[in-house]
């Protein structure tokens, strides 16, 4: 049974004290009603530090002492993926709302687990992706069901940068949960998934691995009615970053899918017709702050724009990839 809640200033607490904790204390103060009352970390002093540049009341070294004394409106979990599933679960056993960074899980049988466990316990969860909620992304969704490029013929995602040749470098390092997959294949399958709104019927992979033992570049193929998606991320090759909706009067370009701010629309010869610019996103995680606030505050156990649903089956991507290590593809 789901639970309604009234909450006038909305607490979030969070786990992780790295960069990407710190623009989300950045987004948190640009949301009306938010505010971070508490970090914790492996570190006591990482965790005072970053409480003390971030303007935060309390700073704690383990993350269930946290949860015991603060029992926040939501976590936000901004660890390595490799921590996740443990520290997803761990706020379940406290009955508090998660927000965990993406990718949220590296297999279906831990997103089985979790979200089973927030469904018996009534408690929301949701995946950090904060691409779906970003204008430029919601412009193209709009352009695809206006029908403004016609029937849907193919789609094309390549996300790739080139990180460091370092075995302990988070990337190439398997107990952290390194390679493409976690990283960055997550937004291509799951952006490409939101856009289409429905399954594939159909899912082809084939990845390459690294002398570390993680994933270096993955290639997906999605079939759709009438239309396949081509997604191709790495973490050994600097690619262009962009998505493109081809249809049968035209076709979509969004660069830098995941965080971009433009995105063109050109007609059947190749003209453009019309130019999105996203002038008012001041920080992109905004969005999905103001999204969990809205859901928790509803009552609701999960998002409908970042469902349970969809990041059980990128989840279970990752597993179709990781199958592929012992069969050569």
């Amino acid at each position: 049974m789901e639970k309604g809640h009234s909450i006038k200033r909305f607490r979030f607490a969070i786990m992780g004290a790295g960069n990407i904790a710190g623009r989300f204390c950045h987004a948190a103060g640009l949301v009306p009603g938010a505010v971070v009352t508490a970090v914790a970390s492996k570190s006591a002093e990482q965790a005072e530090a970053f409480a003390a540049k971030n303007g935060i009341c309390h700073a704690y070294g383990d993350y269930e002492q946290m949860l015991k004394e603060e029992r926040p409106d939501c976590v936000y979990i901004a660890v390595l993926p490799s921590d996740h599933f443990r520290l997803c679960m761990l706020c379940m056993e406290y009955d508090t709302p998660v927000l965990c960074e993406k990718a949220m899980f590296t297999g279906g049988a831990e997103a089985k687990r979790l979200f089973a466990e927030a469904e018996k316990r009534g408690v929301f969860a949701m995946e950090a992706l904060w691409s779906f909620f970003l204008p430029p992304l919601g412009q193209v969704k709009k352009w695809m069901e206006e029908g403004r490029v016609g029937e849907l013929t193919h789609v094309d995602f390549s996300i790739g940068f080139l990180a460091e040749k370092n075995p302990a470098n988070r990337f190439f390092d398997k107990k952290l949960a390194g390679g493409a997959a976690y990283d960055i294949t997550v937004y291509a399958y799951e952006i490409v998934a939101h856009l289409m709104g429905q399954s594939p019927s159909g899912i082809q992979v084939a990845a390459r691995w690294g002398e570390t033992g993680v994933d270096v570049t993955d290639h997906v193929v999605l079939q759709y009615p009438g239309c396949m998606a081509t997604l191709t991320a790495s973490i050994v090759a600097s690619m262009e970053d962009r998505l493109v909706v081809y249809g049968s009067q035209g076709r979509i370009v969004l660069p830098a899918p995941h965080y971009g701010s433009e995105a063109f629309l050109y007609d059947a010869k190749g003209e453009l017709t019309e130019h999105f610019r996203d002038q008012v996103t001041q920080n992109g995680f905004t969005y999905e702050i103001q999204e969990v606030m809205d859901c928790i505050r509803a009552g609701r156990l999960q998002s409908p724009t970042a469902s349970w649903e969809m990041t059980t089956r990128c989840a279970e991507l990752f597993d179709r990839i990781e199958a592929t290590k012992d069969s050569g593809l």
